[in-house]
C-alpha cells in the first residue's frame, strides 16, 4: 500500500461519531454525481446511535452508507478486488484506512484501493 495519509475526516460534521479505520467496507458503488461506500461502521460515543458493544465485539457497529453526493469528478488511483472473510463467514473489502480532504477533493484509501472524489458538498454518513 502507499504512504499513509493523515486523516482529517473527524472535522466533517456528517461523519461525527463514525470511526472509519475499523469500519468494514461491504461494497462500493458509483453513479453519476454520487460515490458511496456501504459500511458496517464503528460508532463512537459521540454518535446519537451509540450503544455499548455487544458481547464478543470490540465496538458498536451500525450499517450505513458513506455518501459523497454532488461528486463531479471521481478518479480511481488504484483498485483491488481483494475480499476478506471474518470468523462468521461475512465478506468485506477491508477498511477505509484514511480519508482526508483539501479544497473539495476527498482522498480515500484502503485495501480496496485509492480514490479521489471532487465534491461540492461534504460526505454524509446515512444510517440504513
Amino acid at each position: 500500500m502507499g504512504i499513509a495519509l493523515n486523516n482529517n475526516y473527524s472535522q466533517l460534521r456528517g461523519l461525527a461519531g463514525v470511526y472509519l479505520q475499523d469500519s468494514y467496507v461491504l461494497s462500493i458503488s458509483q453513479a453519476p454525481g454520487e460515490f458511496t461506500f456501504v459500511l458496517d461502521a464503528v460508532l463512537t460515543p459521540e454518535s446519537t446511535r451509540y450503544e455499548p458493544p455487544k458481547p464478543g465485539e470490540q465496538y458498536c457497529y451500525a450499517r450505513g452508507r458513506l455518501v459523497f453526493a454532488d461528486a463531479n469528478d471521481i478518479k480511481w488511483v488504484a483498485r483491488s478486488t481483494g475480499r476478506y472473510i471474518d470468523a462468521n463467514g461475512a465478506v468485506d473489502l477491508g477498511n477505509i484506512d484514511s480519508l482526508r480532504f483539501e479544497q473539495g477533493v476527498y482522498k480515500a484509501e484502503g485495501d480496496w484501493g485509492r480514490v479521489e472524489i471532487r465534491s461540492a458538498s461534504e460526505p454524509q454518513f446515512v444510517f440504513d
